[in-house]
């Protein structure tokens, strides 16, 4: 069950949100070098950082002291580079603004996030409006991928005269389905090419097309073996893409309100 979401900017900016946010009082430092303190703020937050890089069985909280020796190693980095100035360099200069423009933007949508929490009533109702929208019909079906109309013309034309669908894809099958008898196993519509999804939609249990189906693989006959409903997935199963798919919503719609406030100039 997919939920589409728009805009490329809304993904992204969505995809800040599970950056931290929080941070913890600050207590006596942890370090000091060279007279600079490192505080226990610092630490709790770079242990956040290593911890979500390692695997999840890492016990880094338990190794302070390489946790404390990392912070001072880039702290003596860090005054290395101020000290030769890097803090000037135009490209260091457009990187940090870049970075400030990142947490801003971040702390923003957190904080709309927050002042307007989606309960777990909305998130259903969008769940029954998607599942209403949804084609669940599952197909099974063989076809004969053939290089021509003219050669799917005659394949059809030998089945009219009895001959076994299984045995002419074996036969003539260009497709990699055809030693296998052409079956395609179960499927839904939009996981094939459109001409193809349109034909087996139109067909009855256990007929096959009586005209060739071009799609851009060739010229294909079909069959269609059986079809059935699709158990759809449960609301649990998909509470968090509905979630991104809202706070999506949400956020495009705010952005349009914004963009209708601003004076933009695209060149």
């Amino acid at each position: 069950m997919r939920f589409s979401t728009q805009g490329i900017v809304c993904g992204s900016l969505l995809a800040l949100l599970a950056m931290p946010m929080s941070v913890i009082a600050a207590d006596k430092p942890v370090a000091i070098v060279n007279g600079k303190p490192i505080s226990q703020k610092t630490y709790e937050l770079y242990l956040k950082q290593r911890e979500s890089e390692m695997p999840s069985n890492a016990n880094l909280a338990g190794n302070r002291n390489v946790i404390i020796n990392e912070l001072v190693n880039r702290e003596l980095l860090y005054q290395d580079a101020l000290n030769k100035k890097l803090n000037k360099d135009p490209n260091v200069v457009f990187a940090l603004d870049q970075l400030t423009r990142n947490l801003l933007i971040q702390a923003d949508v957190s904080q709309m996030a927050k002042a307007n929490p989606i309960s777990d009533a909305k998130l259903k109702q969008i769940y029954q409006q998607q599942l209403a929208k949804m084609d669940m019909t599952e197909y099974n079906a063989s076809h004969i991928l053939l290089k021509t109309q003219d050669d799917a013309v005659a394949v059809i034309k030998e089945l009219d005269g009895g001959a076994k669908f299984s045995d002419l894809a074996k036969s003539k099958s260009t497709g990699p389905t055809g030693p296998n008898g052409g079956n395609l196993g179960w499927f839904k519509a939009g996981q094939m090419a459109a001409p193809f999804a349109k034909a087996v939609a139109g067909m009855k249990k256990g007929t096959y097309s009586k005209q060739p189906v071009q799609t851009q693989f060739g010229w294909h006959v079909i069959l269609l073996e059986d079809k059935r409903q699709a158990t759809p997935p449960s609301f649990e199963d998909v509470k968090k893409q509905l979630l991104t798919y809202e706070r999506t919503r949400e956020l495009q719609e705010y952005l349009q309100k914004l963009r209708k406030k601003a004076k933009i100039e695209i060149n």
